[in-house]
């Protein structure tokens, strides 16, 4: 299996072919401070499959998961902590390369990044899909590496 290293190149040359193929058919205007953001986001959907072990992923994952979370509790946003607690522990009532390594969760577990927005501020889906998508791109790096799919 390849290591976090490996995933995080892989993410990172997926990202950008999609990124080339999604301007070049006029499907995306890339505007140069997003593609940081981007970038962060298809690495961490390379990540997020390994989060079932001992593994960096697990680390940035939950580290993420708990900055969050102190922002939401201190914006006094206790139910979407909570829902957010139930999210952090879905991965550990998994075996390795559980649910975690299969299509759909690739496709569900970014989700939030959609309809969140959608409903806590009115984003419009548009605007949010190019954050999806990177999430998405990394994630089937990793899925493509470990011969998941």
């Amino acid at each position: 299996m390849p290591g976090y290293r490996v995933h995080i190149s892989g993410s990172i040359v997926a990202g950008l072919l999609v990124l080339l193929l999604l301007v070049n058919i006029g499907m995306y205007i890339v505007e140069p401070q997003q593609v940081a953001v981007l970038t962060v986001l298809c690495v961490l959907g390379a990540l997020f499959p390994d989060i079932d072990t001992d593994s960096k992923g697990k680390r940035v994952f939950y580290s993420g998961m708990l900055l969050l979370s102190l922002a939401l509790i201190y914006f006094k946003e206790f139910q979407w902590a909570a829902y957010l607690g139930i999210l952090a522990m879905l991965p550990g009532i998994s075996a390795h390369r559980g649910w975690t390594h299969t299509w759909w969760a690739m496709l569900l577990v970014p989700m939030p990044m959609l309809v969140l927005p959608y409903y806590i501020y009115g984003q419009p889906f548009p605007t949010l899909l190019p954050y999806y998508v990177a999430f998405v791109t990394g994630y089937f790096s990793h899925l493509l590496l470990d011969r998941e799919l």
